[in-house]
């Protein structure tokens, strides 16, 4: 296989990832963001006042793009140095941007339920924040040992 066959299909498994990890982020921020207007609708229904805090869990998901977006960058640098570790990089690639897919899709279905819990008991937000930090360490530890598994 040509070196420029192999380079594009390394920067195209590049872009998958991010791609993939943005369809995650799209999917929980949407999830997040219907359960916030949920929440502050039924606020309003209640004369209560809006948390304007659901934005932070709203906005949680979007994280793994970045994260996606950090390995692509390394990726492309390493096409550059070992084009010939091709296949290593593109299933590092594809697991890495599933992996921020999915604890995108599920930290925005958590920070959905965090956000009516919140808005219905002005309690424990911490805790609801805290449940969203464990799913992000999955996203982190999904790119550190994607780091770890390229050559």
């Amino acid at each position: 296989m040509s070196e420029t066959i192999i380079k594009a299909i390394c920067y195209g498994a590049g872009y998958l990832c991010v791609g993939l990890a943005a369809i995650g982020s799209v999917v929980g921020t949407g999830k997040a963001g219907e359960a916030a207007i949920g929440a502050w609708r039924k606020c309003y229904q209640q004369g209560k006042a809006a948390p304007f805090l659901l934005l932070a869990m709203v906005g949680a998901p979007l994280s793994q793009t970045i994260y996606a977006m950090i390995l692509m960058v390394t990726l492309n640098g390493k096409i550059n140095e070992a084009p010939q570790n091709w296949p290593v990089y593109l299933i590092v690639a594809v697991l890495c941007g599933l992996a921020q897919m999915f604890s995108a899709i599920f930290q925005g279905k958590c920070a959905a339920c965090g956000s009516v819990a919140f808005a219905e008991s002005d309690k424990g937000f911490a805790n609801y924040l805290m449940v969203l930090g464990i799913i992000e360490t999955c996203a982190i530890f999904a790119l550190v040992f994607s780091f770890m598994a390229m050559p």
